[in-house]
């Protein structure tokens, strides 16, 4: 049966951890390990690991990393399963069969290299749900609802492609995502995550369409396209903050069109 390697980073958030691995417990398949890499700041986190029992497939390495992109790549790296999934602390499994799911999938498509699904997250002040395929001729409109914590990629990618650059601080997964055009890739149109919604790529959102656009700039050059598009995301990121906004998007979603 194919292998599923869950990495979890997290750091100062026990409250978050605890949602997230409670979640991967539920799951009806198990995974094959659950890695937590714990960067934190406070031993709150390394206490609870070592209080708490735990499934036998869950281990923790509790040391400092350089950075999200940095934490990311200590779990890949000592991860042995044949995929591998990265769910944030924060982040939970929309239902219980995902994980069985996706083993089924691989199972029935050795082709297929990665895939992404649907996820669950806060638009407008209003609970939406999107994911589309992935199409690597629109790169330019950045992650375009093809969401990180809703990859699984079978480890060979990752020796192909190159893991997480430290030289983004927000937008290595997009950077990762711009390296993916050539794997044989399916999408899944199923619900797989819920969202944490208080993670970097929210809260400083300026300062990621900013990273976004220099990671584009670095695989492909400058591109008129990409630009104009950074720009009508910044004027959305804008006009959602406001009434008007809201509303609009609250009239978008009625009509079926929140993942356009």
């Amino acid at each position: 049966m194919i292998t599923i390697s869950i990495i979890t980073i997290c750091y100062n958030n026990l409250n978050d951890l605890e949602k997230t691995c409670k979640s991967v417990d539920e799951q009806i398949v198990s995974p094959f390990e659950h890695i937590i890499i714990n960067g934190s700041s406070n031993n709150e986190i390394e206490s609870w690991a070592e209080k708490k029992d735990h499934p036998v497939y869950r281990y923790f390495v509790h040391e400092k990393d350089n950075g999200i992109a940095d934490a990311f790549n200590k779990g890949i790296l000592k991860s042995k399963g044949e995929v591998i999934h990265l769910l944030n602390a924060g982040d939970i499994y929309a239902k219980d069969s995902v994980l069985q799911t996706v083993i089924e999938f691989f199972e029935a498509n050795t082709d297929i290299q990665w895939i992404s699904a649907k996820i669950r997250l806060s638009r407008g002040g209003e609970k939406v749900i999107i994911g589309k395929p992935f199409d690597k001729n629109k790169l330019y409109r950045g992650m375009r609802s093809v969401l990180h914590p809703t990859y699984f990629l079978k480890r060979s990618v990752y020796n192909r492609v190159g893991y997480f650059s430290s030289n983004w601080k927000i937008a290595m997964d997009y950077d990762l995502l711009c390296r993916l055009g050539n794997e044989p890739y399916a999408f899944i149109p199923d619900l797989f995550i819920d969202f944490d919604d208080t993670g970097i790529s929210n809260t400083a959102y300026v300062r990621s369409l900013q990273e976004n656009l220099a990671v584009y700039k670095s695989h492909f050059g400058k591109s008129i396209l990409a630009y104009a598009w950074n720009l009508r995301l910044y004027l959305l990121h804008y006009l959602l903050s406001s009434r008007l906004g809201k509303w609009l998007f609250q009239l978008k979603k009625r009509i079926g069109l929140e993942n356009f």
